[in-house]
């Protein structure tokens, strides 16, 4: 038994501080899925996407709703859940070299989260926007919404949620109370999805394709801005860095 936890205790010590495979993955993962789904729009979009009372809306753009939703929920619930399930009890008590080893499994959370903002908040927003001012829309679910509002916020979001509760389950340098910088990269960006239900409501009073400096926009400015808060993480986190690099690391 003692020969076996000695073990477990060197193949530990001798693990890679940072997987790089893990980035490698995680990063694929984004950018073939957000491939395809470009890919997906720029077939469906014109052919079956400029009149939501046609049958083909229905099967190629309301059922792709529908199942990103179902999707979405499923994968939040495992993740966030899994993360938590198997959260470490005594966490306080790891050794400086595993506590390295997962702050560089958190900067890889990161990474993943700032890819998913990119593509959420950046990318598919600004084609939205151009969307809006070649076709004029029949409907708030049109394709553009269904993967910007719908597919990509969602993806950012169960992403950083991942990331804080990562951080919080398993680094001391989190235990201590909720950080607000952490609440700030999550939950701001987070908030740009409440604020659809104001957009689409303004814009179906007022006839604005697509005017991005209108008040009615602030909001995603605002709340998009607050993805700025991840600065004051690197921040926490190249101080914890710091004085672990500084110890024993054995």
């Amino acid at each position: 038994m003692a020969a076996t936890t000695e073990s477990v205790k060197a193949d530990a010590a001798e693990a890679p501080l940072l997987n790089q495979k893990n980035i490698i993955a995680g990063a694929s993962l984004y950018l073939v899925f957000y491939a395809w789904v470009r890919w997906y729009e720029g077939v469906y979009g014109w052919s079956a996407g400029l009149d939501s009372f046609a049958p083909e809306f229905e099967t190629y753009w309301m059922n792709f709703l529908y199942i990103e939703m179902v999707l979405e929920v499923l994968t939040a619930s495992i993740l966030w859940g899994y993360i938590w399930k198997s959260r470490d009890r005594k966490v306080m008590s790891i050794t400086p070299r595993e506590e390295l080893r997962r702050h560089l499994t958190h900067w890889t959370w990161l990474m993943m989260y700032g890819i998913a903002i990119y593509f959420g908040a950046s990318y598919f927003t600004e084609q939205d926007g151009t969307w809006h001012q070649t076709i004029v829309r029949d409907t708030d679910f049109t394709p553009s919404h269904i993967i910007e509002f719908y597919l990509s916020y969602p993806i950012y979001i169960i992403t950083g949620g991942a990331s804080f509760l990562y951080a919080k389950t398993r680094l001391p340098t989190y235990q201590q109370g909720l950080s607000l910088q952490y609440l700030v990269v999550v939950v701001g960006p987070f908030m740009i999805l409440p604020n659809v239900g104001l957009n689409e409501w303004g814009h179906t009073f007022w006839f604005m394709e697509e005017l991005f400096v209108a008040p009615l926009h602030y909001g995603f400015v605002f709340f998009g801005w607050s993805a700025l808060g991840v600065l004051g993480v690197i921040n926490i986190e190249l101080g914890a860095l710091s004085k672990l690099l500084k110890k024993d690391l054995a």
